[in-house]
């Protein structure tokens, strides 16, 4: 599959939440932080991810803001 995005992250599934028509699925990446994205139980389902799974994860925002108190 091809993509746009330029900013890509490898890591591992480390737990996927499941709700009633979504899911919030952790992914740990290099350093040991943790990425989450929020999908369909039909998008998990048709991508087949499991715990454990070596996954990319895709960010592309329109903005990226720095806050500082």
């Amino acid at each position: 599959m091809k993509i746009g995005a330029r900013n890509r992250l490898e890591g591992k599934v480390t737990e996927i939440k499941r709700g009633t028509i979504m899911c919030q699925v952790r992914v740990k990446i290099a350093g040991g932080a943790i990425m989450e994205s929020v999908m369909t139980l039909d998008s998990l389902e048709e991508m087949g991810v499991k715990k454990g799974d070596k996954v990319w994860v895709a960010v592309k925002a329109v903005n990226v803001m720095l806050i500082k108190d």
